[in-house]
This record gives structure tokens, C-alpha cells and sequence, in this order.
């Protein structure tokens, strides 16, 4: 396939699976920090591409343990090497912790700072591609800077916990289809609400924008996860995509460097999962 047929296709192809379902949504990685081409406001640019979307996804070659579409990045196996938030042994947090992984990890591909951020396995172009991964511009573009946002580094207990239960635990796949009736294990949480897609569990919060009861890109995703480091079986977990929509650049309030899924106004982001 030529370059333009082929990366014609890229864009369509990420366009369905990206498209969103709220009036909410507005924004695009189009010219936004996760646009690293010439024309975005990404930390660094480059001039060696035009092509938004393969800095993170591609259409061939992906990496098929990556639990996100068709990505496009390396990620690190070695998850043990975070610090998690539960090391500061804070009384309150209650939830138990799962290794560094899901969404997150994908996330964590830059924003840890460890490689270079157009890092892919698929070039663009015809014979591209490489297992191990290369950077499209070895000159203009680097490692993730300025802690301790945007570069997380490897210790996230100074962050928002991640790859933790929601609300302590309690929903699980085997639960009925709707809101959560269940007793959560913290009860400073609102209950979560679960769907199933393809006989796979999804759960999401409600937030104050878009249809109640139903999963929209603005409202507080949940991530399927059933790890043997926590019993109970398949649950919802909390990560970064929670709060965080890549895609979204404008967020309905011109929160732009942020990419919330909403806007934060009066602290809508933490009062949607938080009875506070």
C-alpha cells in the first residue's frame, strides 16, 4: 500500500475507534502537547513527519500486549520499577494496588521519562518497522522534561494513585448490568456503574456533563483488571485514562494542557468519583 493510501487509512481507522459520544467532547490531539509535528505545541516537534496519529498508534505491527489500540510505542515490561503511592503508607488510602499496568503503562511510555518520546515500532513510511523501536527524530526530539508534571518519572506516590481498586473494592464482573447496589469498600465513593462490550465487563463514573447512566468519553472511565495481587477477580481499577483523555485538547472549558476528561470547575473531576 503507498504511504498516502496507507496512512489515509490511519486516520479513518482511529477516527472510529476514537469517536466520541459527547456534545462535551469538542477537542482534537490535532495541533494540542500530544501533537509532536511541526505545526502542534507538543513539548518538542518534529519536522520528519506530518503524521499526527503514529507518534502513539499505528495501523500495522502494534503491540499486542498494550492494552490500548493498536500502540505504537515500546513499553517497559519491568513494572516493579515504579514506587507506588501506597509506600507512603497513608491511613486513609484503602484500596489495594495492582502492579503499574493497563492504560497507565502506555501513558507512562513517555510520561516516565525513560526513552525518547517518538519512540515507535512503526515508522512512517515503507520499512519502518522495528521490534525494539526507533525514534522518527533523533535530532529534535528527546526524553520527557520538566518534573513533576509532564515527566512523572518512575516514583508516582507524589501523583494520584493509579492501577488501585475503585472505591476500595467490592464491584466485580459478576455483578448485574447498571449502577453498582453492592457496599463499596469505601463509602466516600459514589458507586460505580457497569456495561459489558463483547462479554467484557466495562465500568465508568458519571460525571456532571453528558447522559446519566450512560458511558460517555466525559465521565470518569473505570479499567477492567483481574490480578492475582488482588483478590475478588475482575474489577474496576483506577489509571490514568480515568481522568485523562488523551484525545481531548479543549475538555468543554479550554483546559488544554491538561487533557481532563471534563472541566474541573468547582472540582467537578474529584467530586464525581469523591463524596466530599
Amino acid at each position: 500500500m503507498c504511504n498516502k493510501l496507507r496512512y489515509f487509512a490511519q486516520f479513518a481507522l482511529l477516527g472510529l475507534l476514537f469517536s466520541g459520544s459527547s456534545a462535551f467532547a469538542q477537542g482534537s490531539v490535532v495541533a494540542s502537547k500530544h501533537d509532536f509535528t511541526v505545526g502542534g505545541s507538543a513539548q518538542e516537534t518534529t519536522s520528519e513527519t506530518d503524521q499526527v496519529c503514529v507518534f502513539c498508534h499505528t495501523p500495522h505491527g502494534a503491540d499486542i500486549t498494550a492494552p490500548v489500540p493498536l500502540w505504537n510505542k515500546v513499553l517497559n515490561s519491568a513494572q516493579g520499577r515504579f514506587t507506588r503511592y501506597s509506600t507512603l503508607a497513608t491511613p486513609t488510602f484503602d484500596s489495594l494496588e495492582a502492579p503499574v499496568g493497563s492504560v497507565s503503562l502506555a501513558c507512562l511510555s513517555c510520561h516516565d521519562g525513560t526513552q525518547a518520546m517518538d519512540v515507535v515500532l512503526n515508522s512512517p513510511g515503507s520499512g519502518g518497522y522495528n521490534a525494539a523501536g526507533d525514534e522518527i527524530d533523533t535530532l529534535n526530539v528527546g526524553q520527557m522534561s520538566g518534573t513533576p508534571v509532564p515527566n512523572l518519572g518512575e516514583d508516582l506516590s507524589n501523583d494520584h494513585p493509579v492501577s488501585m481498586q475503585y472505591a476500595g473494592g467490592g464491584p466485580l464482573a459478576s455483578d448485574a448490568i447498571g449502577v453498582f447496589g453492592g457496599t463499596l469498600g469505601d463509602d466516600d465513593f459514589n458507586p460505580p456503574f457497569k456495561d459489558e462490550i463483547n462479554g467484557q465487563s466495562i465500568w465508568w463514573v458519571d460525571s456532571n456533563v453528558g447522559t446519566a447512566g450512560t458511558r460517555e468519553k466525559t465521565d470518569m472511565l473505570l479499567y477492567t483488571r483481574d490480578e492475582t495481587s488482588v483478590a475478588g477477580g475482575a474489577q474496576p481499577f483506577v489509571e490514568c485514562g480515568s481522568c485523562h483523555d488523551p484525545h481531548n485538547s479543549d475538555n468543554a472549558g479550554g483546559l488544554q494542557v491538561s487533557f481532563l476528561r471534563t472541566t474541573n470547575a468547582a472540582s467537578a473531576v474529584c467530586t464525581a468519583c469523591h463524596t466530599k
